[in-house]
């Protein structure tokens, strides 16, 4: 049977630009009726290509495919969410070990189904890479939980840091603000860096244990170490600012993806025994537990609505490009 979509597709020009097409499930496939769709700041990575934006998609299940009842359980009307990953290999050594972030054959954002894109009416997603949303997760928080939760969540899901231990969480945006509220209900001190003091209440409001600005990072000798530091902020910090408050053999995860190369010498990696951490989305098992935790603990993003039209994703993508969101975005579907 199939589907007829509409998607909105980012353009050469860099505008937004309203397209339709149709996808038949393949065997491992599901047809997927978008209602929700984070926006996330990587989408704007991709406004200057022809493809189908949009990666925080959650839906309804609308059309199996052929094999799908042979590899998973997912039925019809089942309320589910999809992300960077489109689909995994399924049978390389990361895939085989639950590494499937590190798939080496995957298919993702950016760079497959140039045609669909979460920012539309349907898409087609392989189950290898689709999740259920948990009953107590709406699905206008759900979106955001698909990239950016997964994303803060996975190192302090893999990395080995336990409770009680030190989080710094450099940034109280789209992904500090998840980071604080996973670390903190995590039982760990989230410790977070801000270049606002503006933004001191909200962060204390979302679990954070202690808040510093710059002119504290003054006086590193007034902050306890930190175990392990995330880097969520739209902007690479200098480094070297941060060595003072790191602990010996502590890890930095810079989250936020940017082309900039980073200011680090092998010296001070040598001095402070640290070590700089590579981290994309989460594994298809880490994304699960993501989910089932910020059901159980109430974990939520703070958002912003706008229409899943033409015009509320040209807003939403303005508002994010210009800083003013707090803290992510959601397109809905009109009904």
């Amino acid at each position: 049977m199939g589907v007829d979509f509409t998607v909105f597709k980012g353009s050469k020009t860099g505008d937004i630009v309203e397209a339709t097409g149709h996808r038949d499930p393949r065997p491992t496939e599901v047809i997927v009726k978008i209602s929700h769709c984070g926006v996330c700041g990587t989408d704007e990575h991709f406004l200057h290509q022809e493809q189908g934006l949009g990666h925080e998609g959650v839906g309804i299940i609308t059309e199996l495919g052929s094999a799908v009842n042979e590899v998973s359980n997912f039925k019809v009307g089942d309320r589910v969410g999809m992300g960077w990953f489109y689909k995994f290999c399924g049978t390389c050594k990361n895939c085989l070990t639950g590494h499937q972030n590190s798939c080496v054959a995957p298919q993702f954002f950016g760079t497959a189904n140039h045609d669909q894109g979460c920012f539309g009416t349907s898409v087609a997603w392989d189950v290898s890479a689709l999740f259920k949303i948990p009953d107590e997760i709406a699905s206008e928080d759900a979106g955001p939980l698909m990239c950016g939760g997964a994303t803060v969540f996975s190192p302090l899901h893999t990395s080995g840091v336990r409770p009680g231990d030190r989080v710094g969480i450099i940034g109280v945006g789209g992904l500090g603000h998840l980071a604080i509220q996973f670390a903190s209900k995590m039982g760990m001190e989230a410790v977070v860096f801000s270049s606002s003091e503006s933004k001191k209440e909200e962060a204390l409001r979302f679990g954070a244990s202690e808040f510093y600005t710059p002119a504290d990072l003054a006086h590193p000798e007034k902050i306890d170490k930190v175990d392990i530091l995330l880097i969520t902020s739209s902007v690479l910090p200098d480094l070297s600012t941060y060595y003072p408050v790191l602990a010996r053999r502590s890890q930095i995860y810079p989250l936020t993806v940017s082309m900039e190369p980073m200011n680090v010498t092998p010296m001070a990696m040598i001095m402070y025994g640290i070590t700089i951490v590579g981290s994309g989305v989460a594994s298809a098992g880490t994304q699960q537990a993501m989910l089932a935790f910020a059901a159980k603990h109430g974990i939520k993003p703070q958002i912003e609505k706008f229409p899943l039209t033409k015009d509320g994703v040209v807003d939403a993508m303005a508002r994010l490009r210009d800083g003013k969101m707090r803290y992510r975005g959601v397109l809905v579907a009109p009904q």
